[in-house]
């Protein structure tokens, strides 16, 4: 089988309220969504870069020349198997945002092309439903916090997971554990905020009964994660320091996590994933999907994944109508009663994007053929007029 053709769309997608982290505040979600084209069939994907490099070094400029530039031009030829992508891309340093929108669009092209979901391809179970949690953000204040994360659990979701800071930590942490009553599974997620010198303030998190604390530290760290561990009896959860199976190996060796967020935008896609995947399944460490405030296309590729038996902790893929008043898929993404998500059962990821609503929220489109045969170091050279993503 072989493809034919990309279409690249930037999106700009109002969020229904602003989401805060100790990295900033968000109130847009902007976005590459990826089409794949070929033997008549589309596949999609989306990537889950950012405006700035704050969560990671990649940003919706570096993932646009990543994918013109370095990724595409390797997608001629013959595709036996999605994971043949993973080894023509792993040369590519880095850029795994950009190479997981691409793998994961190919992915879905592939379950299309004989007419399966794709958690039956990827060797997920035919579960129909999978758990799901919530993540809040910051607040304007405790009260606000409290009644939120009470709107939360009783719709119906199976974890809270709050955003901390240094300013915004163990009172607000503290209120909603007394509001909510010790029955509630709450999770931290501090995003890299904090240091080893905050370890003794840290430790004020474990007479809450959390079920995690998510990267506290630095986002490229492993050892200080170790000796906080040490120090703190609340279970740490790894997130921006784990991109392959690898890192995950290393950080259980020494005692650096008791539990890992797999992203499959951060790991660069479904090939990565399944390795993690497999690791953790095999050394019993417990494991939950992460979430990016993806739209439906990022969303259903993380249901699907969330099949895999490895998963044994309710992810961040939460409903649709958590963060966009419309998604741009027609089959949007809802919450049951029992605070799960119903995994698509059609071919591939089982949605199909909302043309019209995608229209609408359009910023910029791009069609780019697949080279009948990979493109030399010279001929990746000015190809295409350069764009201007800061609109």
């Amino acid at each position: 089988m072989r493809l034919e053709q990309i279409v690249l769309q930037f999106i700009s997608l109002p969020l229904k309220t602003p989401f805060e982290t100790s990295f900033g505040q968000e109130n847009t979600k902007r976005a590459w969504l990826v089409t794949v084209r070929g033997e008549g069939i589309e596949g999609y994907g989306e990537c889950v870069a950012s405006d700035q490099p704050l969560y990671s070094e990649e940003t919706h400029a570096s993932a646009y020349y990543a994918l013109r530039d370095h990724i595409i031009p390797r997608l001629a030829g013959d595709i036996g198997h999605p994971r043949e992508i993973f080894n023509r891309l792993e040369s590519l340093r880095g850029n795994r945002m950009a190479k997981a929108a691409i793998e994961t669009a190919i992915w879905d092209w592939y379950a299309k092309c004989l007419s399966r979901p794709l958690y039956q391809i990827l060797g997920g179970q035919d579960v129909g439903r999978i758990p799901v949690g919530v993540s809040i953000g910051i607040q304007a204040d405790v009260r606000q916090l409290c009644q939120v994360a009470e709107g939360y659990w009783q719709k119906g979701y199976m974890r809270l997971k709050i955003k901390i800071r240094p300013d915004w930590d163990i009172e607000p942490l503290t209120r909603v554990r007394r509001h909510l009553g010790p029955g509630v599974p709450i999770m931290a997620d501090a995003n890299s905020a904090y240091t080893l010198a905050w370890a003794e303030h840290l430790q004020q998190l474990d007479s809450l009964q959390l079920m995690m604390i998510e990267q506290p530290l630095a986002y490229d760290d492993i050892i200080d994660h170790g000796k906080l561990a040490q120090r703190i009896t609340t279970p740490i959860c790894l997130d921006e320091s784990i991109h392959t199976a690898d890192d995950v190996a290393k950080a259980w060796e020494i005692g650096a996590l008791g539990i890992v967020n797999l992203k499959i935008g951060r790991v660069g896609g479904y090939t990565a994933s399944l390795a993690i995947e497999e690791f953790a399944r095999s050394h019993q460490i417990p494991l939950w999907c992460g979430g990016m405030l993806e739209t439906g296309i990022g969303r259903a590729h993380n249901v699907h994944l969330t099949t895999l038996p490895g998963f044994t902790l309710p992810g961040d893929t939460s409903a649709s109508d958590r963060y966009f008043d419309r998604d741009i898929i027609t089959e949007p993404f809802v919450l049951n009663s029992d605070g799960t998500l119903n995994v698509p059962e059609g071919p591939g990821i089982g949605v199909s994007p909302d043309l019209r609503r995608i229209r609408d929220i359009l910023v910029y489109q791009e069609v780019l053929p697949i080279p009948a045969q990979p493109l030399t170091a010279a001929q990746h050279e000015r190809r295409f007029p350069d764009i201007d993503l800061g609109r």
